[in-house]
């Protein structure tokens, strides 16, 4: 084996110290944090893990482990990993240049003594030998990408304001009570005016969870596919490479006559063994590209459920109606689903190899390889003794078809019915035989479709391998929608505009304090005009009513939590606040309360600022 000159012992001790003292409890997983940073830090944690499992020493401060600790190592490195490289999770959270600074260089350390190492000793002896320096080829990119990025942050600034502050919520409510320009449907139907307006694709922002679960899976595509290579492909090349004249005595011994040429037996074998890297190899590519594909769909679907949940809409994700709120259950899977991810994909990436496979082999040795040569036609000569079976079957079908076309269907006056009823019976009896052996060809292409199906979709969570009155004992959707309900319950675009214009409202000195000020000013010298007026009652109340009758933000209403017990139980189900009410034109002249016609211009200002 190979020593490189870059120490990792001495190397690991000093960063452990540095990242011991660094990890602190900081929001770098808020929906608008820079995603980049956090995917990059997350994807070269999964990928040094996934190298560390297989490494003959999981740890870097230990070398020729004793095979009795190995295990424990791993399970040690498992965590300590993720500790290693927490700095450059806080360092991107901070937004401070000092932040920046520090991530540079703790980036660059860990890229530059990787990159040292795997030009020093290319090779290694386990698995292949050029094993270790693919699999690295993640981490390599992770870490220089994380330094660029620092570098850039460094120089220009933070890019993002944090949380409450951030403009993609108010931007999110804009667009959300934006006017449209109403069409010839929309005066058809005026229920339009009480729904919940879809947004642009250019407001709307993934949660940073599914961003990291989507790129975690995406590293680990590539991981698992490195490995079922690896594991497969050099093997052959060594099988290949070792067939000689001694396999033709070893297959007369088991009765297995390729050629009476001994030397065309073994160009036979190669030829074989060449078929089986090849089915293996389109095996592998299909496998591939089935998972990404998967993966995109997944991400258009995780947008379109996110929609759903956010107007409201939740008995298009549940299979009956549910109040979306935090629980111990939901916390345990908002936590878990990257992870959960990624080995549903890696498992699934596995089985499809191996069916693909399968299929493959059964494609070329018994299809299009006795086709070209002409002999072992095992396929087609099962078939020949058969064939009487299934012209019948085949006949009886297409009669079914064209007895129901022609003789049982009938259309009159533009409606369809049912003719020959006495000759649909007598038919129905004389096929009924048939129709079973029919029914049993239906019922193998049944399993067959539902493996084959289940087999692709394996990686997606956002879709249930069950029916959906049956969908909560598919564990992995139960992981997705209670993900779902934690997500949408604390991450509400318009739930956080709305705190955030309180948070600007009751801060001293605030930006919407001061515009408020100006315009109660204002007001008191240029009364609005009606144009104005009426825009501004338009928003609130689209506002309001969004507020009130989302059942996405039940769970977030204090008097849902504090007053259902009280307050009448139909006005309860549907979040409808149980207040005395007067009349319209009292409401309007009070001014009793200060804080709400603040609070209903504090609205109107950050929703109506660029």
């Amino acid at each position: 084996p190979c020593d490189p000159v870059a120490d990792d012992k001495i190397f690991h001790i000093v960063i452990l110290l540095l990242s011991v003292s660094v990890a602190l409890p900081v929001n770098f997983l808020d929906q608008t944090q820079d995603k980049s940073l956090v995917l990059a830090v997350f994807g070269l944690v999964f990928s040094k893990l996934a190298v560390s499992v297989i490494a003959p020493d999981p740890l870097p401060f230990y070398k020729d482990t004793p095979p009795h600790l190995k295990e424990y190592l791993k399970i040690v490195s498992i965590f300590y990993y993720p500790l290693l490289y927490c700095p450059l999770l806080v360092c991107s959270t901070l937004q401070r240049r000092t932040g920046y600074l520090l991530g540079t260089v703790l980036s660059f350390s860990h890229g530059s003594v990787l990159l040292w190492q795997k030009i020093d000793c290319p090779k290694t002896p386990e698995l292949y030998k050029f094993y270790a320096l693919l699999a690295s080829l993640p981490q390599l990119l992770c870490l220089f990408f994380i330094c660029m990025r620092f570098v850039l942050l460094f120089v220009k600034g933070p890019e993002h304001d944090q949380d409450l502050d951030s403009s993609y919520y108010t931007e999110y409510v804009k667009e959300l009570l934006k006017k449209k320009e109403q069409t010839q449907a929309q005066y058809v139907c005026l229920k339009v005016l009480f729904m919940f307006k879809s947004l642009s694709q250019t407001v709307f922002r993934f949660p940073l969870k599914l961003a990291i679960g989507a790129f975690v899976s995406f590293v680990c595509i590539y991981h698992t596919s490195l490995l079922l290579i690896i594991l497969v492909v050099p093997t052959l090349h060594i099988v290949r490479s070792g067939i000689d004249e001694n396999m033709f005595y070893l297959m007369m011994g088991f009765g297995i006559v390729l050629s009476e040429d001994r030397q065309e037996t073994v160009n036979i074998l190669v030829y074989y063994t060449w078929l089986l890297e090849v089915c293996y190899l389109c095996a592998m590519t299909l496998s591939i590209v089935v998972s990404l594909l998967m993966l995109m769909k997944s991400m258009i679907q995780h947008r379109s459920n996110l929609r759903s949940l956010y107007r409201g809409d939740v008995c298009q994700i549940y299979s009956k109606h549910k109040a979306l709120e935090p629980s111990r259950g939901g916390v345990v899977c908002w936590m878990g689903l990257v992870g959960y991810q990624a080995a549903l994909y890696s498992l699934g990436m596995v089985l499809q190899t191996v069916v693909f496979f399968i299929c493959f082999l059964f494609l070329v040795f018994l299809v299009i390889v006795p086709v070209f040569y002409g002999r072992n036609l095992l396929v087609f000569q099962e078939a020949a003794q058969t064939w009487s079976a299934w012209v019948t079957l085949i006949l009886v079908t297409i009669l079914q078809h064209v007895t129901a076309k022609f003789m049982f269907v009938k259309k009159e006056a533009g409606t369809t019915d049912i003719n020959n009823r006495d000759s649909l019976f007598l038919l129905t009896y004389l096929l009924f035989l048939v129709n079973s052996v029919i029914g049993l060809l239906v019922a193998m292409w049944r399993i067959l479709i539902s493996a084959v199906y289940n087999l692709i979709h394996m990686g997606r969570t956002d879709l249930s391998l069950l029916h959906r009155s049956s969908q909560d004992y598919d564990p992995a959707y139960r992981f997705y929608t209670q993900f779902l309900a934690v997500e949408v319950s604390q991450t509400h675009p318009v739930m956080k505009a709305f705190c955030g214009i309180l948070l600007d409202l009751m801060m001293e000195g605030g930006r919407a304090a001061h515009k408020i000020q100006q315009v109660e000013e204002g007001l008191q010298e240029n009364r609005p005009n009606a144009a104005v007026l009426s825009r501004r009652v338009r928003r609130r109340w689209q506002l309001v009513y969004t507020l009130v009758n989302n059942p996405s933000l039940l769970g977030s209403r204090k008097h849902f939590q504090t007053q259902a017990s009280e307050a009448n139980p139909a006005n309860a189900a549907n979040g409808t606040p149980t207040t005395k009410t007067g009349s319209r034109r009292s409401q309007a002249g009070s001014r009793k309360d200060k804080k709400e016609s603040e609070l209903e211009l504090a609205v109107e200002v950050k929703i109506e600022e660029s």
